[in-house]
């Protein structure tokens, strides 16, 4: 493998994956939205030949989606539909990153083989995309790898996501809140992340879906204790009491298989990753 087509490339993923592949010398096509709409076919057909696509573009936040629900799944879907035609008319192989898509589960940690149950219009859309990967995988003979990322952060994440709210709230000094403390997650670094997809980039012969994730999960209020432990500060933390709709409670990946086939394991514990976060904010 030496060229890579990176859909998304200027997302919060994408622009910490362009410069590790370049760093290892594959020839990359970083695609952006300057580069077109991943929804329309022209795009696709503008795009330079690549041996492997990785596709991360698309919309990405879940309170947004129930105001747009139709806009995430133009975007979701159509964009993999465009991905998975491209890699069939190009003979490419695709690795695809999906989300997390297991609703409410019904045992922790959480298998790839768990019942998938899209509980917000985000899920919809991404578990529309991976039944679009089947069809093609099965139908049309597409190598397609399809990655499952738990709740990805890092730095250069939006401030409206969980933890960089939650260290700029911290370094404000005045309160922490929030509006639940209860909700615990499977917290992945973004560096874990980025090497997950170099592994899934490099697989060849062929398909599986992966889950990606640390393994442990944390509630809103212990990611605040390790916020404040790290920045040393005990500020008061508040919460509103409210819990959103189909709010599911805990998830824990298994990533046994990840282990298994992409000989990947997550390296950042929640610690060290909240610290290099908040060293990038400075």
């Amino acid at each position: 493998m030496s060229s890579i087509l990176v859909t998304g490339a200027s997302g919060f993923i994408g622009s910490h994956l362009v410069p590790r592949l370049r760093e290892r010398g594959y020839e990359v096509f970083a695609a952006t939205s300057r580069s077109g709409d991943v929804a329309e076919e022209d795009t696709w057909a503008g795009y330079p030949n690549a041996e492997v696509v990785i596709h991360l573009a698309g919309k990405a936040f879940v309170p947004a989606s129930w105001e747009q629900p139709a806009a995430f799944i133009r975007s979701n879907l159509l964009g993999t539909v465009g991905a998975l035609g491209y890699c069939v008319q190009r003979s490419a192989r695709l690795v695809f990153v999906s989300s997390y898509l297991y609703g409410r589960p019904e045992t922790l940690p959480i298998r790839e083989s768990a019942p998938l149950l899209a509980n917000n219009p985000y899920a919809l859309s991404k578990k529309l995309a991976e039944e679009a990967c089947g069809f093609f995988g099965a139908s049309m003979g597409a190598e397609i790898t399809i990655l499952r990322p738990f709740n990805v952060y890092g730095a250069g994440q939006s401030d409206s996501f969980l933890v960089p709210s939650i260290i700029r709230q911290v370094r404000a000094g005045r309160q922490v809140r929030v509006k639940d403390l209860e909700p615990k997650r499977d917290y992945v670094y973004v560096d874990d992340v980025v090497r997950a997809i170099q592994a899934a980039a490099c697989r060849r012969g062929e398909s599986g879906v992966f889950n990606i994730g640390s393994g442990v999960s944390y509630s809103v209020e212990d990611l605040i204790r390790v916020v404040q432990r790290v920045m040393g500060t005990d500020i008061p933390v508040s919460s509103d009491g409210e819990r959103r709709k189909d709010e599911v409670m805990d998830t824990v990946a298994d990533i046994t298989e990840a282990r298994r086939h992409l000989g990947w394991e997550p390296e950042w514990t929640l610690e060290a990753g909240v610290r290099k976060m908040i060293e990038a904010m400075s």
